[in-house]
């Protein structure tokens, strides 16, 4: 009887982990039965019947044994096995509350692993779904990008398409121009060589008609008019080449971005049309991983959007050149035309002017020189205001540089930053604008001391030979283009 108290060795005395009141499964328990199992099998009339009324019934009257069990220590196993009360000793270690115990915990356990395994399967198919649900609602979200995203490229190659054109079609107009400019710019050398031509006649005569007076004057004066037009128009045409130059590197720009843009629609598109049973389809490991991108939407809309910027910019300069130079067309065919005809007055008018010439002189050069006088003083003044303009520019850049020695966080760009960045460029912009303001007037005060040299040269000469004048020059200047000519036309 001591064996039934005994400590448990079998392998259902270790089981996982379990409240400590249960018992190890009964299959667990069957296994560990015959691993306990006497090794010789028992006689057929000592053995009982495996029913548990007679196994509780033996066991009933094992409490009796107890006194004996230590006097049959020294007995071997073969005459033990014999006695019921032995037999009941060695096999009986559970009671039967041990046993409903048991079965409720296996009932428990099995209640508990079937309502998970449920759940894990409810979980699974939920779960399923939705991942589903997920991927078909990202790959849809993802082709109704791409779907925006060729029709932006469709909107700017549209865009591209119309300025390309446009900008062809300025081109070819500003050529057009260009070359009428050239034929006006030929046409001038006619009248040029008569009005030298004339002038060089004029210095054949003699004593007191070798003068220099006001037909002389208008003589000179068309000479510069017309190279004052020749030189505007060399300019006119330098701007032209330029222009031309300027507007074919944007139209390339545009070209390029459209070739651009077409591959990518080409790209963008095949992707756009893709689905999960289309061909050509296939795994890519690690490309998700690569970021070749070079800009954003914002940057990549801003590429195209300057790109036709500029190139309207330089089609409004081109017509505005365009414009510039067929207003100096005609400014010029019409100055030198008024000029023509002056001086054809003037030769007309010679001997009556003759006696006027020398007032009309004086007069003209009192005035140039009154205007010399004030465009000195102009000068002068220009020069104390860019003079003045320097306290305030200093004052400007010192508290910018001393702005910049704020610490950490107090590098503010604020209002006062702007406004001092901004004084700074506005001041600079007044000094440029008054250096070119002075540029401009030293240059026609170079110009009115030219004139003036031209009067005070005309002083000196007054008469002019009437042979000269009627003969060969009047002669010449029967050959002056036409207006048509003029403005390039023919």
């Amino acid at each position: 009887m001591e064996l039934v108290g005994s400590t448990l060795t079998a392998t259902y005395a270790h089981p996982r982990p379990t409240p400590t009141n249960f018992l190890p499964a009964i299959s667990t328990m069957a296994s560990s039965y015959k691993n306990q199992f006497p090794h010789y099998s028992l006689t057929r009339s000592l053995s009982l019947p495996w029913r548990p009324s007679t196994y509780y019934k033996v066991a009933a009257i094992t409490p009796t044994l107890a006194p004996s069990s230590k006097s049959s220590q020294g007995l071997t196993q073969s005459k033990m096995l014999p006695f019921v009360s032995n037999r009941t000793a060695l096999f009986t270690r559970y009671t039967p509350d041990d046993w409903y115990r048991s079965n409720l915990t296996n009932y428990k356990e099995s209640e508990t692993s079937r309502h998970s395994a449920e759940r894990l399967r409810v979980d699974t198919s939920r779960m399923i779904q939705d991942k589903d649900q997920q991927t078909r609602k990202t790959q849809t979200d993802t082709t109704k990008n791409l779907g925006e995203r060729v029709n932006d490229i469709v909107f700017w190659k549209s865009e591209l398409n119309h300025e390309i054109d446009e900008m062809i079609g300025e081109t070819n107009a500003l050529t057009d121009m260009k070359k009428r400019l050239e034929r006006a710019l030929a046409e001038t050398e006619g009248p040029l060589q008569v009005a030298q031509e004339c002038l060089l006649h004029r210095e054949k005569r003699m004593g007191i008609d070798l003068v220099h007076d006001d037909v002389e004057k208008q003589l000179l004066t068309e000479v510069d008019v017309i190279k004052s037009c020749q030189e505007r128009m060399k300019r006119h045409l330098d701007k032209a080449i330029a222009q031309l130059a300027s507007d074919r590197a944007a139209q390339h720009e545009l070209e390029k971005d459209l070739s651009d843009k077409q591959a990518a629609h080409r790209i963008d598109d095949k992707c756009h049309h893709l689905r999960n049973t289309s061909d050509g389809i296939s795994y890519y490991r690690g490309v998700e991983r690569v970021d070749a991108t070079i800009s954003v939407p914002e940057s990549w809309a801003k590429f195209t959007d300057d790109n036709i910027l500029r190139s309207q910019s330089e089609r409004a300069a081109s017509s505005k050149l365009r414009d510039d130079i067929e207003n100096l067309l005609v400014v010029t065919a019409n100055e030198m035309w008024n000029q023509f005809n002056r001086v054809n007055v003037a030769f007309t008018n010679r001997i009556s002017e003759t006696a006027d010439a020398k007032n009309k002189i004086q007069t003209h050069l009192a005035k140039t020189l009154q205007e010399i006088f004030q465009t000195e003083m102009t000068i002068a003044a220009i020069r104390k205001a860019i003079r003045d303009k320097g306290p305030p520019l200093k004052v400007a850049h010192t508290r910018l540089d001393e702005r910049t020695r704020r610490p950490n966080v107090e590098l503010c760009r604020d209002s006062t930053q702007l406004r001092l960045v901004n004084e700074v460029h506005e001041i600079d912009d007044t000094i440029q604008s008054l250096q070119q303001r002075l540029r401009d007037a030293e240059d026609t005060l170079q110009m009115l001391v030219h004139t003036k040299s031209n009067l005070e040269h005309d002083l000196a000469v007054k008469a002019n030979s009437l042979f000269i004048d009627q003969e060969k020059c009047m002669g010449m200047r029967k050959t002056f283009p036409n207006t048509l000519r003029l403005v390039g036309y023919t």
